[in-house]
């Protein structure tokens, strides 16, 4: 099996893993209730299946991701690229009332 598909599957169940002890948590401090909901209803066990299973998925995701990112070369060299500019110099700008945007402004009609 290729190490990459190795490495999605670890992932996967560590994803998965940690999602079944978020939702136990969510149990086990009846967060919102939870717990009393789940145990009054004769579908409980399925409700939990169910949020066990999405949260899997999402922290499936979200390990697999963290793991390949980090998985990347580190620099060596600076952290910041040169400066472009060392500082900045004003410029005045001459406004002239009669100017091509202005008449081009006063071009423009309001449509009805």
């Amino acid at each position: 099996m290729p190490k990459l598909v190795k490495l999605y599957i670890k992932n996967v169940i560590i994803g998965f893993a940690i999602a079944a002890g978020f939702v136990a948590m969510l149990l086990w401090f009846n967060v919102m209730g939870l717990w009393g909901l789940i145990s009054q209803s004769s579908d409980g066990v399925l409700a939990v299946f169910m949020l066990w299973f999405m949260n899997g998925i999402v922290f499936a995701g979200v390990q697999f991701a963290y793991v390949i990112m980090s998985m990347a070369q580190k620099d060596d060299g600076p952290r910041r690229g040169t400066p472009v500019v060392d500082r900045f110099t004003p410029v005045r700008v001459k406004a002239e009332a009669g100017s091509k945007a202005s008449r081009q402004f006063r071009q423009i009609k309001p449509r009805r």
